[in-house]
């Protein structure tokens, strides 16, 4: 398909000069005498190139450039302003204008082929590599979301082996991790954020995986030294987690998810915000979980006595804020639906 060439010019031997040149290189020409025709013709057509002569009657080059850059139907057909002015300023005013070149009447038909040929080649290689990065930024966000589904089948394959070797809290993990991403959401933090405090809390327990079956499952409450044992599970599960290089902070939730918020928790006594946000988010919804599941030694507790806990917990066990965002929850969860089933 031929190039195809629109010349807006209000002088014909300069329409008549131009239509011959480019029409001797096989080039399709289109020619109008003002701003006002070339603005109704590119309703309806789209040329490859503008050749916009400056000083017209009526609506001159910069007005119509003007026009075709605040359409977004014409906004990217490149133009190149015709003149024979031979002053600095003129030019100047034309770049900013957005045209892409200047061609100096009378004209030399070998410079004008030559610009025009040009012209159209690199807005070609812009358009061409456009879209070739376009194509690349595709098939880079469907292997990152390949990926990333396959990460989350792996996670989520892990978690369940977690919860199942402890015969009482069957679906932990993944009602930790609900919780803790709507606590998330209506923290306020971003979409990515809260898909991370979602993996977190379904790997926060990851660490039991080192704990002895007879000591997670023992029906009776533990003894200070089988105590001992089972609160070394935040270490053990950072011990896990750290080898996963590409998701450095995947540790948090599982490592400080027993701190609490007024430093007498495990391992390392942090208090206040000294404990990482996500790590105080996994608590609260940790905690709930726990009373709202059955135990060996209980039923799921009574959602008012749920909420009780978890506001006497307030800025001791709890961060308040946090401890205010699950309250919420469960107010609106008149149903009681938070709960294992």
């Amino acid at each position: 398909m031929s190039d195809w060439i629109l010349v807006v010019n209000d002088d014909t031997a300069n329409l008549r000069m131009a239509s011959r040149i480019l029409s001797e290189e096989k080039m399709r020409v289109s020619c109008l005498k003002s701003g006002e025709d070339a603005i109704k013709f590119l309703r309806d057509n789209r040329p490859d190139l503008i050749l916009l002569d400056v000083h017209m009657p009526g609506m001159d080059g910069f007005q119509t450039i003007a026009a075709v850059r605040e359409n977004n139907e014409t906004a990217g057909i490149p133009v190149i302003f015709l003149t024979a002015d031979d002053d600095s300023d003129t030019e100047k005013r034309g770049l900013e204008a957005g045209a892409m070149d200047f061609l100096k009447k009378p004209f030399v038909p070998e410079v004008l082929l030559l610009r025009v040929r040009h012209t159209i080649d690199l807005i070609r290689l812009q358009t061409d590599l456009s879209r070739e990065v376009e194509k690349k930024t595709q098939e880079v966000m469907a292997q990152h979301e390949k990926l990333e589904k396959i990460s989350m089948q792996i996670v989520t394959a892990l978690s369940g082996a977690i919860d199942a070797k402890d015969k009482y809290t069957n679906g932990h993990s993944t009602r930790v991790a609900r919780y803790s991403r709507e606590i998330a959401r209506r923290a306020g933090l971003s979409s990515e954020r809260q898909n991370d405090i979602y993996m977190m809390g379904l790997l926060h327990d990851v660490g039991k995986i080192g704990v002895p079956d007879i000591i997670i499952n023992k029906p009776e409450r533990l003894d200070d030294e089988e105590y001992e044992i089972i609160k070394k599970h935040p270490i053990m599960g950072a011990g896990i987690l750290e080898n996963i290089t590409e998701f450095p902070n995947l540790i948090t939730g599982a490592k400080w998810h027993h701190e609490r918020y007024d430093g007498s928790g495990y391992p390392d006594g942090l208090a206040g915000e000294a404990i990482p946000l996500e790590a105080r988010v996994i608590a609260v919804a940790d905690s709930y979980d726990a009373m709202s599941s059955r135990r060996s030694y209980r039923d799921v507790l009574p959602q008012h006595v749920v909420r009780s806990e978890i506001e006497n917990g307030k800025g001791t066990q709890f961060d308040p804020e946090i401890a205010d965002i699950m309250l919420a929850m469960i107010d609106d969860d008149s149903e009681y639906q938070m709960r294992e089933k």
